[in-house]
């Protein structure tokens, strides 16, 4: 644990389906040193719980101080995950499934570790430091690899009794759509992530409907990422601008129910995808979203860009570990003196 004199260190850590990215903060969140990695879905959960941590120690030894003097850890996994035991249930896009990461992070580091979905710590970074400043009810949708979600409640991450909840990217929005990776059908991911994009993308340019995308990198979907869409579209590849409107309306009509269900004031949109084309998602989103929506929700909420990048899930992994350790010294303390 850190020094009594010495304000802690907090750790954000956030893993995606391609890179895995560890950040050393000071107690007014300033960043000390961060290490970057890619995640290699590969290796079979054992290697992945070993590549988190070799990362994470990497980024502490950048950040140039003693892991004494760590306060916590926060981290941020793209999937359901037991915030109560700390352990990452299953990560459909890489193969992990029942990772003790909690346990595994407290004992390499000496310091408390939270566990939380990527999206939630993603939303918890806007509320406190960006676009949802403030928010009393936040929801946030970021379209990547998968598509996540994830909601902030009036300063809280909103969570089962076990798990986060929120999980967007698995709402059906096509009885007969593509097999997803959880197994089901038609799931919004199917439809509209990255992943499903870059699948369109590389059909039209097969097909010679998307020349500049075909000239710049063919069809390989693995070299079809966000930046090569924004360029394709730039000098005049109009089906690849048709696709990504379409995945943005299929996100417009999963958030227009979740309007109905919660009446969030603040919806944010995040990822790199929505990076690159923010314009391209935020008129289809806003207008779908309110056109899906019970009518009089239509103009209580707006859709806004996150306005952190990359920083929204490490960041707020970071903040969300200190708000936890503020919580329990305050349960503490008030348990003292009641008795």
């Amino acid at each position: 644990m850190s020094d009594a004199n010495q304000p802690p260190y907090w750790i954000g850590f956030d893993l995606g389906g391609t890179k895995m990215l560890a950040k050393v903060y000071d107690a007014s969140f300033r960043e000390l040193g961060q290490e970057r990695k890619r995640t290699k879905e590969h290796g079979g959960t054992e290697a992945g719980q070993e590549r988190i941590v070799k990362t994470i120690r990497k980024a502490v030894e950048n950040a140039g101080i003693d892991r004494k003097q760590l306060g916590g850890i926060g981290v941020g996994f793209p999937g359901p995950v037991d915030m109560e035991s700390g352990k990452l249930l299953e990560a459909v896009n890489l193969g992990w499934e029942d990772m003790p990461l909690r346990e595994t992070l407290e004992k390499e580091f000496g310091c408390p570790a939270f566990i939380a979905n990527d999206v939630d710590v993603g939303v918890y970074g806007e509320y406190r430091f960006g676009a949802a400043k403030s928010a009393r009810c936040a929801v946030g949708v970021f379209p990547g690899t998968g598509i996540g979600g994830g909601c902030v409640y009036k300063g809280k991450i909103l969570r089962g009794k076990y798990c986060s909840v929120m999980e967007i990217g698995h709402i059906q929005v096509n009885s007969h759509g593509k097999l997803c990776g959880c197994g089901r059908y038609g799931c919004l991911e199917t439809e509209a992530s990255r992943l499903a994009i870059a699948a369109e993308v590389a059909k039209a340019a097969y097909r010679g409907e998307a020349p500049h995308v075909r000239q710049a990198i063919g069809s390989d979907l693995n070299e079809i990422r966000s930046a090569v869409l924004a360029q394709a579209i730039k000098q005049g590849d109009t089906v690849v601008e048709q696709i990504i409107r379409r995945a943005a309306e299929k996100i417009g009509m999963a958030v227009g129910n979740l309007v109905t269900i919660m009446c969030p004031d603040i919806i944010v949109l995040g990822g790199g995808l929505v990076e690159a084309l923010p314009e391209l998602f935020l008129e289809p989103v806003t207008t779908v979203a309110r056109n899906t929506c019970m009518p009089p929700l239509a103009n209580m909420f707006k859709v806004v860009v996150a306005k952190l990048g990359d920083d929204a899930s490490v960041m707020g992994a970071a903040a969300w570990a200190e708000d936890r350790l503020k919580k329990r010294k305050t349960e503490r303390q008030e348990a003292n003196s009641s008795t």
